[in-house]
């Protein structure tokens, strides 16, 4: 099947992203529906996108694949509210953070296909990077369209150990908060040393977007364009010792650390 019905539980921005980037690539809106206890966000949905709306049970009956897009507190019981209606076995994806697939499993019935998917925000700008692991009732037409999905969001990368799923977290999930900090942090100093802060933030944002474009055009190395970036005895470097001095990536490593142990111990909270 080219475009297998989906069903989305839940519609919040994730939803709405992966929605907007599939009808962008010109998925039908009309093989997709969407659920959600507000009306008003599933009439905002139809009115967006064209897609199709109804209840959890409705959508999921009759869908190829099954993308659980609800908070994490929540996915258990709308899992096991939805596992009488999916006796027709649909790819189940789930897009919450911290939940195995052995909770997946439990909660949904053992013979389900089963995808984990870990995005993060930039997905709203189509500009995301998701981690993905599939369980071994996947086939290979499973693997397909689980990254055709995601795709619509931006990369995908496919993990063959579902622990990584922890790793994933600290460097992607959660790794655009660090940044977002960091250009706190210049904006701040930048209005300190005399900008004004409209300016101070542009010259940032603006910065960190040309920095990463840089970077993801490049064939060397962040470490190596860093390096070109320095002159001896000069501005960056009386910058970057400060950083090194402080020990930044310690900081960088305690900090990803404390997030992967976070997620691993959200997993066995929320799995039960």
């Amino acid at each position: 099947m080219s475009d297998p019905k989906l069903a989305f539980i839940g519609s919040g921005n994730m939803t709405r992203s992966i929605v907007g980037g599939l009808v962008a690539q010109g998925y039908p809106a009309s093989a997709i529906s969407v659920s959600n206890r507000s009306p008003e966000k599933l009439r905002q949905m139809a009115s967006d996108f064209g897609v199709q709306t109804g209840d959890n049970h409705s959508i999921a009956r009759t869908a190829d694949v099954v993308i659980l897009a609800v908070k994490p507190q929540g996915l258990k019981a709308v899992a096991e509210d939805l596992h009488p209606v999916l006796i027709h076995q649909p790819l189940v994806m789930s897009i919450a953070a911290g939940i195995d697939c052995a909770s997946l499993s439990r909660w949904l019935g053992e013979e389900h296909a089963l995808v984990r998917c870990m995005p993060n925000t930039p997905s709203l700008v189509q500009a995301g990077a998701s981690g993905l692991y599939a369980n071994g009732l996947t086939s290979e037409a499973h693997h397909a369209t689980a990254e055709r999905i995601m795709s619509a969001v931006g990369r995908v990368y496919w993990l063959e150990d579902e622990s990584l799923l922890d790793a994933v977290t600290a460097v992607s999930g959660s790794g655009p908060a660090y940044f977002f900090l960091v250009m706190e942090a210049m904006i701040d100093a930048g209005v300190a040393l005399g900008l004004e802060p409209e300016m101070a933030k542009d010259l940032t944002l603006q910065t960190a977007l040309g920095a990463a474009q840089l970077a993801g055009s490049s064939d060397v190395l962040p470490g190596e364009l860093r390096r070109r970036v320095m002159s001896p005895g000069g501005t960056t470097e009386a910058a970057i010792q400060v950083f090194e001095d402080d020990n930044l990536r310690a900081i960088f490593k305690r900090a990803m650390i404390a997030c992967a142990e976070r997620s691993k111990a959200l997993a066995k909270e929320l799995g039960q």
